[in-house]
């Protein structure tokens, strides 16, 4: 199966949203979020993503995560992650019980693509203080793509992880998992990252970028966006309409899309210093504001 295959069923099998230009979007991926050990990079950014997830919600967005929201390569035990992370999963299911929160499946937790797994570790979780099964997520379904659809003139935006470009990232993922498991985990103490990541290998970075452009262009430049290398992408309209959110382990950062009153912005959340000395989490505008209809093809 072809990276152009790979894609296209991600489209064909997508969950589809309308939307308007009222509504509003925070479009976050690659948190990696794992058990809070030395190998847990989302540890780093997690009260930097924890405030702006709640900005977010505040505001009234909907929460579209595109894949490897959680490090299911590193950690065998979803259970692990959540109770190191319990804040941040508390905070996800008040976005789903709004019926704000979509889930798009990447690489690094593709079990979530097995409904008896999900059924089993995030439907509910054990409170600890009953000792009774609560509500976590039930009922959620993982997809591989989701797309908006705007309601008006129809314009679509479709996402995924992106680990469609790669054969090894998709097909190959239990072998890789493997190798993380048995040999990258214990390197990262040193310092040395994951070859098969195409975030820590540019090469690939690249072949992964130019595949996912080239099926953009023979999909009539339909504006994608992705996550997956890392690397956040904020195109100019007539350029092919290839977004990336970036991810949640930058060092010291995340960065997101943001969708709001109908158009596109890439920002960063980060820990800044003010003159007093105190640490402030604040929001950086990077690009845009952009009008998504300046991306529409006919």
């Amino acid at each position: 199966m072809s990276s152009r295959t790979r894609f296209s069923n991600a489209y064909k099998t997508a969950k589809r949203i309308t939307f308007n230009d009222s509504s509003k979007f925070i479009i976050f991926s690659d948190c990696h979020r794992g058990d809070n050990s030395f190998a847990d990079d989302f540890a780093n950014n997690r009260n930097i993503y924890f405030h702006a997830l709640k900005h977010y919600y505040i505001e009234g967005f909907t929460y579209c995560e595109l894949g490897d929201g959680d490090e299911l390569w590193e950690n065998i035990e979803f259970k692990e992650i959540f109770e190191a992370h319990k804040n941040v999963f508390d905070l996800m299911r008040l976005f789903y019980v709004e019926n704000r929160l979509h889930r798009v499946v990447g690489n690094h937790d593709m079990v979530y693509k097995r409904k008896s797994y999900v059924e089993k570790h995030l439907y509910s979780y054990l409170n600890k203080v009953t000792g009774k099964q609560d509500p976590l997520f039930p009922g959620i379904v993982f997809t591989e793509g989701l797309i908006l659809t705007h309601e008006t003139n129809g314009q679509e935006i479709f996402m995924a992880h992106g680990h469609q470009a790669e054969w090894m990232n998709y097909t190959g993922w239990k072998f890789n998992r493997f190798m993380v498991r048995a040999l990258w985990r214990q390197l990262q103490i040193f310092g040395i990252g994951d070859p098969t990541s195409p975030a820590k290998n540019y090469r690939e970075l690249i072949k992964v970028e130019r595949r996912t452009k080239r099926w953009i262009i023979e999909n009539e430049n339909l504006f994608t966006i992705t996550g997956h290398t890392h690397r956040p992408r904020f195109p100019e309209p007539g350029d092919i309409a290839y977004f990336n959110d970036g991810s949640c382990v930058h060092p010291r950062s995340i960065t997101g899309l943001e969708i709001e009153n109908g158009a596109i912005s890439l920002i960063k959340w980060h820990i800044a210093t003010t003159e007093d000395g105190t640490l402030k989490v604040i929001r950086r505008l990077l690009e845009g504001p952009q009008k998504l209809i300046d991306y529409k093809t006919e």
